[in-house]
This record gives C-alpha cells, structure tokens and sequence, in this order.
C-alpha cells in the first residue's frame, strides 16, 4: 500500500521518495511535507498514522528531511498543540525543562572537562597549558547539537574525551583542513591514523615534561589563536 508507514529517501522529484528497495513512489495527493524542527510535532504526525520519515544519508550520517503524512492530520495537530502550548501549565513546564537542560548541560561540560584533563595528563611544568588545551577543546566539543564526539552516547566519556583531543588537534594543529586527499577508500581513514600518531607524539613529550620551543610547537601557536604552520611542524 502507498499510504503505509514507511523510512524513506528523497526521491527525484518534488513529491517522490525512494523506498529501502530502492522503488520511487510519488506522495499522495491530500499528503504534505512536515519539516524537521518541531520534535513534539512531527511525534505526534507519526503516531497518528501512516507517514514517510524521510532521512537522505551523506557520508556516514544521516539527516531527517521531513515527515510526509496527511495534511489535513498535520493541520489538525498542529492546531492542537498551538492551544496545549499557550496554556499556563504548559509555559511552566517548558521553563521547567529548560533549566533541568541547561543544569544537566553545565555538569556534563564540566564532567567532560576533567575527563580531558585527565586524558591529557601533562606535567606540572606544563600545567598552565594544560588548562588552556582542555578550555579550548571542551569550548569546541560540547555545545548542544555540535554533532562533534562529545556528544555521542555510545562511547565511554573518557573515550570522548581522547577522541576529541585528538580531533581538536587534527584540525587545528594539522595541515588536515589544507590537505587534498584523494577519494581511494581507507585513504581518509589512513590518513587521519597517521595525523593522530603526530598528535599523540607531541602529546608524549608533554606529558614528560619536556622543554617545549613555545615559538614553534604548533599546539602553543594554536592556543594562542595563530593556527597550524609550515614552519611550526617543520
């Protein structure tokens, strides 16, 4: 049936999709395009009855481009929710919600933080850098729907913490942004290995206490906003 609940991908026309079978099927005709956004929503649409999650998939990630489903439910929805959310009960919750979010936020910064702190690991002699590096990593990492490593679920927070380190420095210590790297497979891949095994070295040499040029280490001329040079890693 084409109206039956169904995971899709756009398909090649303003009003088709492309089932996991790879079959285009158009839209029907009272249906609309519900635009990602409004969670509550888009909940409610897909629990009323039949609808086309539509999710278009870009590398490894896959990025919701709507809900098709009957508009004359989407409108009636809507309608409903627009009346739930100018209550009063409803205004207190949500201020509610946000504070409990903002609160939860500001302990998983500052848990992450010290994860990266501990990961790093540096010498006493180093101990103002290190404070800088973790600042700057965490200022980059944890913003709510930043996408970045931090904020995955599935690894421990001392794993986030390492591979956010790392990716910090693969970007901003690196000539990784300025690479052309060929599209082979595994080449990124090998080539992101072998940048994160430099990282890794200097890192080391940190975290023994060795004297450290300031003037040419790529990770101080990073922190201190000057950015990846030839010169620093030569």
């Amino acid at each position: 049936m084409p109206t039956e609940t169904r995971t899709v991908s756009p398909g090649p026309g303003p009003r088709t999709v492309v089932t996991a079978g790879g079959k285009i099927l158009a839209a029907p005709d009272d249906w609309e395009l519900l635009p990602p956004g409004d969670a509550a929503l888009t909940r409610r649409v897909k629990a009323g009855g039949p609808s086309w999650t539509v999710y278009e998939k870009r590398g490894r990630r896959k990025f919701s481009r709507g809900v098709w489903a009957s508009a004359q439910r989407i409108a009636a929805i809507r309608e409903e929710l627009t009346a739930e959310r100018a209550t009063d009960s409803y205004q207190k919750r949500k201020k509610a919600d946000s504070k409990r979010r903002a609160r939860q936020q500001d302990e998983y910064v500052e848990e992450f933080r010290a994860a990266v702190v501990a990961f790093l690991d540096f010498a006493a002699s180093h101990g103002d850098l290190v404070e800088q590096l973790a600042d700057a990593v965490t200022r980059h990492a944890t913003p709510v729907g930043s996408g970045t490593v931090a904020r995955t679920k599935r690894i421990s927070i001392d794993q986030r913490a390492a591979a956010s380190v790392i990716a910090w420095m693969r970007h901003q210590t690196t000539s990784y942004d300025q690479m052309r790297i060929a599209r082979v497979r595994g080449e990124r891949r090998d080539v992101r290995r072998q940048l994160a095994e430099q990282s890794d070295r200097l890192l080391a040499a940190y975290r023994r206490g060795d004297p450290v040029d300031s003037e040419t280490c790529p990770l101080q001329q990073a922190l201190r906003g000057g950015g990846y040079t030839d010169a620093a890693a030569s």
